[in-house]
């Protein structure tokens, strides 16, 4: 499972398979600039190939009990735990993230198939009584073969949030990774299958997204397409899946605002404003992206988150001692210059730290941007309007409760938000008024597999994690009894 000894390929019908045109794609380690592996670059064909592969697979998948697949999926993340150490490694390597945060999403992907496991029992029909009318008996169904799209951001977590209810439910998948980190995702799907798991119930199709991607949207034996990437491409995902009634749920990012009340504990309050905007580079659809502090406190508080800052040990994520690693590559670095020099330029904010790209010993060749903040940031700046994917937190005073919330909620988005305070009132009040698909309190960024997870507004349909995202990949079906 190490990056130097993969050469993996696509896999369909539990086959390693090349693409048509025995096309490749490199694979770049973002720390160093360098390639460490190739995998094939997938046409149409073999989206089609893969769909007929799950299609033949489904009825005897299908037909097992919702315990036996979910035994399945125990003994996957067994493996897993065993392997996690190559795979942390694996991810880092591919990804650019901390070994250790990439561990974590190991382990995450795990605990997911863990739960969906240990919640099968529970995932039965309904009985209702219509007293002279008769009886009904409903009883929920897979719905066939299931399309996934996933990021290079966290991608192996956000596997686990589509498989784990997919093939749970009796579903069969067609899987695309991000072109920029396959890796991880086919060793699972290894995985998945030592467990047990029977050919052409996961399919792995590596390509480019409007090859692939778009193959696998438009096909018609496709039933249900879940999709997590930006605003743009889920528009496309929409229009296609929409003229075949294709099932979709969208995850299209956000613009998470982070209250800090003037009661909050400063110390961990500035602890998660590091840790929710600066894990994984910034590079996080539900990271802080806008931080307000209640003037009483913003003082104190940025003294202290700047010094935190600027502690933050920035490099190749492979070393231990690393805290932040690299950007996932070079556009995504020249994107956060560009938004960076933007504002320098305009006058819209002040850069306090960072703001400039990282270069020269330890940094030869990859896309590193140091962890940057922003005072005084103009409303209507990129830093305030629109979703950063990278390590830059505008901060922002407020004077009270109202003008944090209604600054909260002038996005377009509404994936999450976090309140840092003492008072449950207070709590309670940015719940219930700002827009959002969840909430946390004196927190952020942790989502467990229970709690179930998605957005408002434009930051997409449906819902991730939790017996819902399970109920999301059936459809019930009816039974009427006359006596």
């Amino acid at each position: 499972m190490h990056a130097d000894s993969l050469s993996m390929q696509m896999r369909v019908g539990g086959n390693d398979v090349s693409s048509a045109d025995d096309g490749w794609m490199p694979v770049i380690n973002p720390a160093t600039g360098r390639e460490i592996d190739r995998v094939p670059e997938g046409t149409i064909y073999e989206v089609d190939e893969a769909v007929h592969a799950a299609q033949a697979a489904f009825d005897a998948w299908a037909r097992r009990t919702v315990r036996e697949r979910g035994m399945v999926l125990f003994r996957a993340a067994a493996i897993v735990r065993e392997h996690s150490p190559d795979l942390a490694s694996l991810l880092t390597a591919e990804q650019g993230k901390p070994v250790r945060d990439a561990a974590d999403e190991v382990r995450g992907f795990a605990n997911i198939l863990e739960f969906y496991a240990g919640t099968a029992g529970a995932m039965h029909g309904e009985y209702i009584d219509l007293g002279s009318a008769g009886d009904c008996l409903v009883r929920r169904e897979p719905l066939g073969v299931c399309g996934a799209i996933v990021p290079w951001n966290m991608p192996v977590i956000l596997m686990g949030w589509k498989i784990g209810p997919a093939l749970l439910a009796g579903n069969t998948l067609v899987f695309k990774p991000a072109s920029a980190t396959p890796l991880t995702s086919l060793s699972l799907t290894t995985i998945m299958e030592e467990a047990g798991l029977p050919p052409g119930v996961l399919n792995v199709i590596t390509g480019r997204g409007d090859v692939v991607g778009e193959a696998l949207v438009k096909h018609p034996g496709i039933r249900k397409v879940s999709f997590t990437g930006d605003m743009e491409t889920g528009d496309r995902v929409r229009e296609l899946a929409g003229s075949r009634l294709t099932e979709i749920h969208l995850e299209l990012g956000g613009s998470d605002p982070m209250i800090v009340w003037k009661d909050a504990d400063i110390g961990k309050a500035v602890d998660g404003a590091v840790r929710g905007r600066f894990y994984n580079a910034g590079q996080t659809c539900t990271a802080v992206k806008r931080l307000f502090i209640h003037e009483e406190i913003a003082r104190e508080f940025t003294a202290r988150l700047r010094k935190r800052v600027e502690s933050m040990v920035v490099g190749n994520g492979s070393d231990p001692s690393v805290e932040m690693g690299p950007l996932s590559g070079r556009a995504q670095l020249e994107r956060i210059v560009s938004v960076v020099e933007s504002v320098k330029e305009k006058s819209q904010g002040t850069i306090i730290t960072g703001g400039t790209p990282l270069s020269g010993p330890g940094y030869e060749g990859g896309f590193f941007y140091p962890p940057t903040l922003v005072t005084d940031p103009d409303p209507g700046c990129p830093l305030m309007t629109r979703e950063v994917f990278g390590p830059v937190l505008p901060i922002a005073e407020i004077r009270d409760l109202e003008e944090g919330i209604s600054r909260a909620n002038e996005t377009r988005y509404g994936l999450g938000a976090s309140v840092w305070t003492r008072d449950l009132a207070v709590a309670h009040e940015v719940f219930s008024r700002v827009e959002a698909g969840v909430v946390w309190v004196n927190r952020h960024l942790t989502l467990p597999p229970e709690i179930p997870f998605g957005g408002v507004k434009e930051s997409g349909l449906g819902r991730e994690n939790g017996i819902q995202a399970f109920q999301s990949y059936t459809r019930t079906k009816s039974l009427f009894i006359s006596w």
